[in-house]
């Protein structure tokens, strides 16, 4: 089964990500256990970093996102697969374009939009059923955003919640591009090249979670 092999950027054969993965679950374990505490571990382990978008191999590898503790929603998703599939767990990539109402003012000026597309999610099996998981924001940032964490229990999907704790908008789902067992990395990075031009280079630096700070104070 293709969701459970490790490939070029899914890596669950690397000594790094199989160390990550034990370390957060159990053999003796069920699945669905065992799929939740990855899940937590790759949301708060790693915190999100929307300027940390390398459209490469290598900056795309689960094992680098350990190395750099930080990553963006494509980047954490792929973790998450492949900690995933280092428990025996089949776990593929899922993708779609979202309407993103809440993001600093920066970002939206290199944006040009509030679409983000080939927005990334993990969809795991458990127990015969795929289910999405969504292991971008860290808790931390949602409480600065006001949004409610999203929690995964691995009987339900974990999306983005419509509206924040205020009831502001603040996601949907536009289009599903579908789900995948490796990551189509020649499709997002033509289509994110070709849209937004200003996320690559020098330019796009930044600290994220001082802009949030900032902006939420």
């Amino acid at each position: 089964m293709d969701e459970l092999k490790p490939t070029e950027m899914i890596d669950s054969d690397h000594p790094k990500v199989i160390e990550f993965a034990r370390s957060h679950s159990q053999a003796s374990v069920d699945d669905r256990s065992n799929a939740v505490a990855l899940y937590y571990a790759v949301r708060d382990g790693i915190r999100y970093d929307p300027y940390s978008i390398e459209l490469t191999v290598d900056g795309l590898r689960a094992s680098h996102v350990l190395e750099l503790e930080r990553g963006w929603c494509v980047s954490k998703a792929i973790l998450l697969a492949a900690c995933c599939r280092v428990a025996g767990i089949p776990a593929r990539l899922g993708f779609a374009d979202v309407r993103n109402h809440l993001s600093t003012a920066r970002m939206r000026e290199q944006m040009g939009t509030d679409i983000f597309i080939w927005h990334a999610y993990t969809s795991i099996q458990i127990n015969g059923k795929w289910l999405k998981a969504t292991p971008a924001f860290n808790v931390e940032l949602c409480d600065k955003f006001r949004l409610r964490p999203l929690e995964f229990d691995g009987s339900e999907d974990s999306i983005y919640h419509p509206f924040d704790l205020d009831g502001r908008q603040h996601m949907e789902y536009v289009k599903y591009r579908g789900e995948f067992a490796d990551v189509p990395l020649d499709e997002i990075a033509g289509e994110m090249l070709q849209r937004h031009p200003d996320l690559f280079g020098p330019a796009h630096a930044g600290d994220f979670e001082r802009e949030v700070s900032e902006e939420t104070a």
